[in-house]
């Protein structure tokens, strides 16, 4: 604009330029590529739920706007799904608060915790979203960077990514204000141990930190792994916004459906901030989301499975293509080092993947702040229909 010397875009905002995704996806659509970028699935979730949600909205339920902390039936659905699957006592009223998906849940967390000038400890690589959250609230990210258990040497390594403690332990400062957790771990695919799991929580005792921890990907686990809520381990519950959602779980991602679980004190705060964001959203869905939440076993056994099978699908077949594969414990993303494909840069790698065998990825180091950290490696997601796994799979033996 003429005579305008100031940048137009906020500065806390001026390095998010536009995301990843939105990049790989609309080279995706221009070469007709099969795009295993974008974590979101390719088929609907559950009939039944997809019809209960038609059956709220026929009925009218949720076509106005909802009440601000969720409907009732929802926030009841979430407080027994916590109580059942962890042991972990929530009153709906005061201690459930329904989001506009995940992201919103991250975002008013932040920015109802952080003062300007706060420090947030994040576990690098990270989602892209907790940057700009903690960017618009005005807080410092500190990363600590998770890495290979061993390095890769090509074909399907299964070693896993790790914490160090004594990274986490030294990051922390006297402006440290919380500890911005992921487990299922997405990019990775790591499941946190116990063990870590338990050395996070004495260190936010000890030194007095909040912890606000993203687990979309609970019921997306594979093998051995287990999904352990952090704030079920001693000193965490009254230090733990927990985020939930029903996208992954129940596939259906554009429906937009999160929440968070944590003391009242906790949630008042995390409402304060969420109602000047969206105030509500997503009412008939919320119906449908809270019969979902009372789905037999039965159904989480099969989702798993299925979704097993086709993280060894896919894995099998990049580790047949030359990459070295890092098989995942949770989420529905593998990530994968290319330099057994003799390429170090993630970033030309996956532009130039769609001309070259017609698949789409995302470049890791996106998700670092230290980006040499993850130059190398490039990350695929399995949540797609069997053929068309098996169509990508075809299409990457050319590398």
């Amino acid at each position: 604009m003429a005579g305008m010397t100031r940048p137009l875009l906020n500065r806390r905002l001026a390095a998010f330029g536009t995301t990843i995704f939105a990049e790989m996806s609309a080279l995706a659509v221009r070469t007709g590529a099969i795009n295993l970028g974008q974590g979101f699935p390719d088929t609907d979730g559950p009939e039944e739920i997809r019809e209960a949600a038609v059956r709220a909205l026929r009925d009218g339920r949720g076509n106005q706007y909802p009440p601000g902390p969720g409907v009732p039936e929802l926030r009841t659905a979430v407080a027994e799904h916590q109580l059942k699957r962890y042991g972990l006592a929530h009153d709906p009223d005061t201690e459930v608060l329904v989001t506009a998906g995940a992201t919103e849940a991250i975002a008013a967390s932040l920015l109802a915790l952080l003062e300007p000038g706060d420090e947030v400890i994040a576990l690098e690589p990270y989602y892209d979203s907790y940057a700009a959250c903690i960017a618009m609230a005005g807080g410092t990210r500190v990363p600590v960077t998770l890495r290979p258990q061993e390095g890769p040497v090509g074909g399907a390594v299964e070693g896993r990514y790790v914490l160090d403690l004594d990274e986490l332990r030294a990051a922390v400062t006297d402006r440290t204000r919380l500890i911005l957790l992921n487990t299922p771990h997405n990019p990775t695919g790591t499941v946190l141990s116990r063990a870590e799991l338990t050395a996070i929580a004495e260190l936010a005792v000890e030194r007095d930190l909040l912890v606000v921890t993203d687990e979309v990907y609970e019921h997306l686990v594979f093998d051995e792994a287990t999904h352990i809520p952090i704030a079920s381990l001693p000193g965490m519950r009254e230090r733990t916004v927990t985020i939930g959602s029903a996208g992954k779980t129940y596939s259906f991602t554009g429906w937009k459906v999160g929440w968070v679980t944590a003391t009242p004190e906790l949630t008042a705060a995390v409402r304060s901030a969420k109602q000047f964001l969206t105030y509500v959203s997503s009412g008939p869905f919320q119906y449908a989301v809270a019969e979902a939440l009372r789905l037999p076993d039965t159904y989480y056994d099969t989702l798993r499975a299925d979704l097993r099978a086709k993280r060894d699908l896919l894995c099998d077949g990049l580790a047949r293509a030359g990459f070295a594969v890092y098989r995942p414990a949770g989420t529905y993303f593998v990530t994968t080092d290319i330099r057994p494909l003799g390429e170090s840069d993630g970033f030309a790698f996956c532009r130039a993947l769609p001309e070259r065998a017609g698949v789409v990825a995302i470049p890791n180091a996106v998700f670092y702040d230290h980006r040499e950290e993850g130059a190398p490696f490039v990350r695929f997601a399995f949540c797609k229909r069997t053929s068309v796994l098996e169509e990508a799979v075809s299409r990457l033996k050319g590398l």
